[in-house]
Formats: structure tokens, sequence, C-alpha cells
């Protein structure tokens, strides 16, 4: 009996020492790099617990203004100090001495330490370029003087460079053939998305100690610095955004309390985005919830008036634009008396820059008879339809988007609505099913303002190896389509212009602005109500200076009170700021 116990025992210790030794190796030999489910690398998580380290750049591509500035990140001299310092004597008063700071303060940062830490962290205390390389010659081991990228607390265009996040299932759906930390951040928004292959990390930069058990140095003191070293990466994403003059414009969109919408700035003669703005901000709580994550200057809007544009463009092309001929602009779209804009008798003209509403109906009417397609075609040849955004085939990509996020326009949903004269009628006016972005109905006044040439709008103008050199242009290039004629544009423009000049245009604010300004408002009733009251979508879309257009610009408050929210004085202090700029008045 006790023979058959030991023989069972036996095979039992047997059994439990060969589950044991098959653990171990999955362990040390199988699954080192790819542990449980949750896929943990046992190598990496080993030499964490042996050293300490502190991330001098995570390594992942940078975002750049126009002019070379960092926009989500600045580059800080800090003094980075080592928590080993408390366990030995070191030259505190030194570093007070050159740094400033008291010996008692630099002494308890130390003692509360239980990581490498840059001293004043997350504001850290800026160093000069003299104090650094003062600190560094005392080579004080575990202190250092070095440059340190950090975070911006506030990104300019925030929605248009987007956010980053860890996702390691997101990473490995996209990049399954590449060996990627599942720590390693990655795009989930805006540009940081549409560009996210380019700006992936090859590696952190970092300097690097190891620690014994008790937290004390295990090879002496001795700090190494561990960098890539690779001369072509991270890359840098060039935008078109004027650092400068983004942050002005943000200010100035915060001080009219624009709580939804914003504004687009173009730059007319390269056809790209200097400044964008977009309300509500991010959350910076829950940055990935809320509005704050949507770019509301990429998404379809209702646009009011503004849309008058494209029926006027083509009345003047199908001769609907007899100066002659006069509209009664005394009633409304159906026919009732019109009681709060009763404007009388008016020309095409007059009725342009008054923005009746009773003879855009007529004229689309008018047109739908001719061709249901024709306010489509119009809208499509202003670019208010498609994407209007940058793209094309680059590198090792095919129809590449720099604006992934942007919406498409639209004219109508259906067949049926082009043929009813009721549906056309309203779209006429911008309302109906009529939608479109701010950044295409900016690109819109553009196109007019270049005579018709229809352009691609560029956010990024070149993506740049980390040494300077270029790696992506991304070129100047022709929407595809048709377009209007010279000639169409050249009416358009002196229509948009007398919007402005018109004693009762709505526009007539803007006269007495140093740059002279062409453009159209609207006014679009979007369907939504807030205590039984209708909220509206405001615009000004405009151009300028009128005879050597620089500039296009589109402001816009969306869901806001008939009585409340215009934008017009936003977008003349922004022609003013932009005079004032350009005329080195700043």
């Amino acid at each position: 009996m006790w023979r058959k116990r030991a023989i069972g025992w036996l095979i039992i210790s047997i059994t439990g020492l060969l589950l044991l030794l098959g653990r171990l190796m999955q362990i040390q030999l199988i699954e080192t790099e790819t542990f449980s489910k949750h896929n943990i690398n046992l190598l990496e998580e080993s030499v964490k617990q042996r050293t300490q380290e502190l991330v001098i750049d995570n390594g992942r591509g940078n975002f750049l203004d126009r002019s070379g500035a960092m926009l989500t990140h600045k580059k800080v001299a800090v003094l980075v100090l080592f928590p080993f310092l408390k366990k030995m004597e070191w030259e505190a008063d030194q570093v007070s001495n050159i740094s400033g700071i008291p010996v008692s303060t630099l002494k308890m940062a130390v003692e509360g330490a239980k990581k490498p830490f840059a001293y004043g962290e997350p504001e850290p205390y800026e160093l000069t370029s003299s104090q650094m390389e003062r600190i560094n010659r005392l080579k004080i081991p575990g202190v250092f003087a070095i440059e340190k990228k950090f975070e911006r607390s506030q990104v300019p265009a925030e929605q248009l460079i987007g956010l980053t996040g860890e996702n390691s299932k997101e990473l490995m759906k996209r990049y399954p053939n590449k060996e990627l930390s599942e720590k390693t951040l990655i795009g989930v928004s805006g540009l940081e998305e549409s560009f996210d292959e380019f700006l992936l990390p090859e590696g952190k930069s970092k300097l690097v100690y190891h620690v014994d058990g008790g937290g004390a140095p295990l090879f002496g003191i001795n700090v190494r610095y561990v960098d890539p070293a690779n001369p072509f990466y991270p890359v840098n994403i060039r935008t078109t955004l004027d650092k400068t003059l983004q942050q002005r414009v943000e200010e100035l969109v915060d001080h009219y309390q624009i709580k939804k919408g914003g504004l687009v700035l173009l730059n007319i003669k390269d056809n790209s985005v200097l400044s964008l703005v977009s309300r509500p901000t991010i959350n910076k709580n829950d940055p990935y919830n809320g509005a704050g994550m949507t770019n509301m200057m990429l998404k379809q809007q209702i646009m009011g008036s503004v849309f008058k544009t494209v029926v006027a463009a083509a009345a003047i092309d199908h001769n609907l634009d007899d100066p002659k001929r006069l509209f009664d602009c005394s009633k409304k779209i159906n026919g009732k008396p019109e009681l709060t804009y009763n404007y009388g008798m008016l020309d095409f003209t007059n009725s342009f820059a008054r923005s009746c509403n009773r003879t855009f109906g007529e004229l689309a009417t008018e047109l739908q008879k001719i061709n249901p397609n024709l306010l489509e075609d119009y809208a499509e040849k202003l670019s208010l339809t498609g994407s209007v955004g940058w793209q094309g085939d680059i590198y090792h990509t095919n129809n590449f988007k720099q604006l992934s996020e942007e919406d498409k326009g639209r004219v109508f949903l259906s067949e049926d609505a082009k043929k009813d004269a009721n549906f056309a009628a309203m779209t006429g006016i911008g309302q109906h099913e009529v939608r479109a972005t701010p950044l295409a109905v900016a690109n819109m006044m553009a196109t007019i303002a270049r005579g018709g040439e229809k352009e691609m709008v560029r956010a990024v103008s070149k993506i740049e190896y980390k040494n300077g050199t270029t790696m992506v242009n991304f070129q100047e290039q022709s929407l595809q389509g048709d377009n209007i004629s010279p000639y169409t544009a050249m009416k358009l423009q002196r229509l948009l212009r007398e919007v402005v000049l018109n004693p009762d245009g709505t526009g007539r604010w803007f006269k007495e602005l140093p740059y002279a300004v062409a453009g159209k408002s609207g006014t679009a009733e979007t369907g939504k109500y807030q205590d039984g009251k209708q909220l509206h979508n405001k615009w000004f879309a405009g151009y300028f200076p009128y005879d050597n257009p620089k500039y296009a610009l589109v402001a816009v408050n969306l869901d806001v009170l008939d009585s409340e929210g215009g934008v017009n004085l936003l977008f003349a202090d922004i022609v003013k700021m932009l005079y004032e700029n350009d005329n080195g008045m700043q």
C-alpha cells in the first residue's frame, strides 16, 4: 500500500515539476515578448525593474508652423536630478548659485523623488543656455542640464492638429508588421491621425541608470544617454499655419464668445490654411469625448444666404441677371407679405447686396426649370460639394488625404427634391438640404478671387526628415471638375464687393476697413430651438484686399439666437489685424 502511495506522490511530484518547467520555459524562452493575453514583454519589464529613466523625447514626429516653430511641443532647457543624489554628498550649493534655485528647495525635491525628474515639472524651471553650460561643466553625477521636449498645455489649432493616445488593439490593427511597443502613441484625430504612419517613433531619447533592489546605483553612478541615433527620424510635419497669427485669432474668437463655430483663414496665393479655429475646445479632462473633438470647420453646416453666390453664378451664365429686371422683395418666397425684410422692388445686384430671399428663390426655380442639375453643377464648380482638402499619391501611399475627417457638401439629397419647385426655391436661399463645410466656403471665396481657378486646400506643405531635408513635398494642385469662367468670376467679384459698398448691403459694416473687403453674409435657420426660439447659423464669408486678393476668410457662429451671436465684429477685427501685421504696425 505504502509503495502505491509513494509511486502516486512521485508521479504527482514529477508532473508538478514538468508543469513548473513548462511554465519556466514559457516565461524564459517561448513567450518572452508576448506573455499572457495582455502580450506583456517580459524582457522589457525585467529591464524596467532594474533601471530608472527620464524620457527626453518620446520619438514621435513633430508638427511645425510654416516658419518652423514647434506647435504641439516645446523644447525647454531644464535641470534634471536623479534620486540617487539623496544617498551621496553633492555640490547643491554650486547648482543653486548658477540656477538661482535655493539649496534647501533642491535637496527637498531630491528627497521626495522616486525617479529622475526635471525640476519644477509639470511647469519646468527654465534655464538659460549659459546656465546649462555652467551646470554641465560641474560634472556632478546625477545632475544634468538638458533640453527636454514638453507637450504644450495649449496647442494651437488643436482640432486641426488632433490628438494622440495609447491603444494597443488599434496599433496592432494599423501596423501588424511593425515591431512597436504597446505603449506607442498613435494619432486618433486630425493631422495626427492622417500622418500617423510618418510620425511613428524609431525609439525614445532618454537618460538611464541601473539600480539595485534598494534603488541605489548598480554600476556606480554612471548615467547613460540612450538615443535612436537616426539622422532621418523622427520627421517633422511642416504645416501651413502661422503660429503667432493662429494664437491671436483664437484669442479673438474667444473674446467674441463663439461657443460653437469658428473660422477658416486661407492664403489665396498658395491656397493654404493660415489659421483654423474650431469651437468648442477640447475638454482637457476628458479629451476623447464631447463636441470638442469635432473640427466644426470640416463638418457640413447649413449655410443660408451664402449659397446665393452659387445661384448668382448660374443666373449670370444663363442670362437671368438682366439689370432692368426688378424683383418684388416686399414678398416672401411663398408670396406672403415680407414684414421684417421689406425691401420693395430691387434689381439683381441690389437683391444680392441686400440678400433678398424672394429674388433668389425665383431664380433658383427658373434655373431648375432649365435643368434640375444646374444648382448642383454650379455648387461643384465653386468647390462646395466635393472634398477640397489636399489629396493625392505620395511616397508609398495612394490617395493620401491630409484632412481625412473632412465632410463633403451637398445641395439635394434626392432626385425628387431636385424637381420640386418649392424645394428649389428654399435651396436658392441655402436652406432645405443645402450643406457645406466652412473650409469649402472659404475655398469658394478664394476660387472667385482667383478668377475661377479652384485648387485643393493644403494644411501641410511638406514632411521633413530630422536633418531638415525634404521627404515629401505637397505641391499646389487644382481641383478636378469644371470651373466657372473668368467672366462669371469677375461678375461675382463685383457682386461680393457691392455687398460691402451698398449703403444697405449686409456687409456695409466693413466699408471703412483698411483692406477693401468683398463677401457675402448668411443667416440660416437650423430647425433647432432654445426656449421656443429658432436657432441660427450666422456667417460672413469673403476675401480681401479686393484689388489684389491675399486672404479668404470665413467666420461662422452656429446654433445662436437671431438676436445675438453675430460674426461681423470678429471678421472686421481679423481684417484689421492682418492689415497691421502686413504693414509692420504690430
